[in-house]
């Protein structure tokens, strides 16, 4: 029996419509190698995430360096860059993602109580 290759692309959409099924988050965040900026940018993300969505969502880190053509279908032209995927419509910021005001504006979170840097 043969089993069917997919390429990323596809992968990438059967994965984010499971996790619309199931009402998460879908975020790629795409980062420029091991720098310090990259790392920050991780770091705040999930901070974010898991303080402010708990369980109910889904990050990918990708490496513009590792994978340029999952950079270059993501039409991504700087980096750290912060992308909604699920629920629509996507939403992109770029920066560091310190100023957690900026992102919940960004991602159309309620921003409710929250205090930015």
């Amino acid at each position: 029996m043969k089993t069917r290759k997919t390429n990323p692309a596809t992968q990438a959409f059967e994965k984010a419509l499971a996790a619309q099924a199931m009402g998460r988050y879908v975020l790629r965040l795409y980062v420029a190698g091991a720098t310090d900026r990259s790392r920050q940018a991780i770091r705040h993300a999930r901070r974010l995430c898991e303080a402010e969505l708990k369980d109910n969502f889904e990050l990918e880190v990708i490496d513009v360096y590792q994978q340029p053509i999952l950079a270059r279908d993501g039409q991504i032209v700087a980096t750290p860059t912060l992308v909604r995927e699920f629920p629509q419509p996507v939403r992109r910021l770029i920066g560091n993602l310190a100023n957690t005001t900026g992102l919940f504006v960004g991602l159309d979170w309620d921003t409710k109580g929250k205090t930015g840097r």
